[in-house]
């Protein structure tokens, strides 16, 4: 694999379409394939193995043992029910291999730690550091050392490093990219672990893409609700953005403007994992603004491609994005609208999803 650490692959899900090769000098491309195809899959046999890529029945087996060794993929429960012997399908073990991930946020930074299925094994937020404190990464250092003692010591080897999701532009006038490839270059020092990085909105898309609500997908259009509001085109399981990605004012940040010339308290806004409180019609009127500027997107690019998918992530409580997605789908009649289901950090959790990319996946 080439070096991929400031250019990490867009989320691939390739094994779907590409064909193994039986030589023993490609064994671990064919390890690849079959770990890309695990990730897509909660559970699979070995002759949908087979059937897929194109490898031998005895070839197969092999990779399936060698990897049951190494302790990354398991076998599940035995598909009774059908004539011959049961079937034992095999999956990911969740204890294979873990991750760090990172997001940068408008105001917070969170930390993640992952599975190998991705599901979060811990979670923190703190405050982003102010301008007079940038060269201070101690607290990002401390709470990845603390994410990372939760891997029990004898499973220290199966880190598969680090991934930081960073926002395209910068703010206050601070050089963030001088900032973040130091902090890039210091967690690598520090931690002696691999460090890729990617734009956080694409890495939010990633985490839907290989372990949520849009792993079963192919075309769709991805929106992320944040500060601001940020689309992504997915074609054929690759993400998009354009030359120059764009994000709209009509996100959190607008609702909480709204909220605080009206008195009304905006901090639960940005809690990850709390409720929003009953903002009546403040949250109608924004909602409608929301899915007006989500319509409009969708229509420019159904003059183009036809799209009848959208995939809405986000922080904020599920409940509010399940109604928004609601409102969309009676807005625009043959849109499917559907609720992402990463939590609590869409960006973080696809941030740890890089290690695995690189380290696991084919291309």
């Amino acid at each position: 694999m080439p070096d991929m650490r400031f250019a990490p692959p867009n989320p691939l899900r390739i094994a779907d379409r590409a064909t193994g090769l039986n030589a023993v000098s490609i064994r671990s491309y064919n390890e690849r394939l079959l770990l890309s195809l695990l990730l897509q899959n909660d559970s699979i046999t070995r002759f949908e193995i087979g059937e897929r890529t194109g490898l031998s029945a005895q070839t197969v087996s092999v990779l399936v043992r060698s990897l049951e060794q190494e302790g990354l993929v398991a076998k599940g429960e035995a598909q009774k029910g059908r004539v011959g012997p049961p079937t034992v399908p095999v999956a990911l073990n969740s204890e294979g291999a873990f991750s760090v991930g990172v997001s940068v946020g408008h105001k917070f930074t969170d930390v993640v730690l992952i599975d190998f299925v991705g599901a979060p094994r811990f979670h923190q937020t703190f405050p982003n550091p102010g301008p007079d404190h940038l060269s201070n990464h101690s607290e990002f250092l401390t709470t990845i050392r603390n994410a990372m003692s939760l891997v029990p010591p004898e499973a220290r080897s199966r880190l598969a490093g680090v991934g930081l999701a960073l926002p395209h532009t910068a703010s206050e006038g601070r050089d963030e990219d001088a900032y973040f490839k130091a902090l890039q270059q210091e967690i690598e020092a520090q931690l002696e672990l691999s460090v890729f990085v990617q734009n956080d909105i694409t890495a939010a898309a990633s985490a839907e893409s290989m372990f949520g609500a849009a792993k079963p997908l192919t075309d769709y259009m991805f929106f992320y609700l944040g500060a601001n509001l940020h689309g992504r085109l997915i074609l054929n399981h690759q993400i998009f953005h354009g030359n120059s990605p764009v994000s709209f004012d009509v996100g959190i940040s607008a609702l909480e403007r709204e909220l605080a010339a009206a008195g009304k308290p905006a901090a639960p806004l940005w809690d990850r994992l709390g409720a929003w409180p009953d903002y009546g019609q403040h949250l109608l009127e924004w909602e409608d603004n929301l899915i007006e500027r989500m319509v409009r997107s969708c229509r420019d690019i159904r003059q183009f491609i036809e799209i009848d998918t959208i995939v809405l992530s986000s922080y904020a409580p599920r409940d509010v994005c399940r109604d928004i997605c609601a409102r969309m789908e009676e807005t625009m009649p043959g849109i499917r609208a559907i609720a992402g289901s990463i939590a609590p950090s869409p960006k973080a959790i696809g941030a740890a999803s890089l290690p695995f990319s690189s380290r696991f996946m084919v291309e």
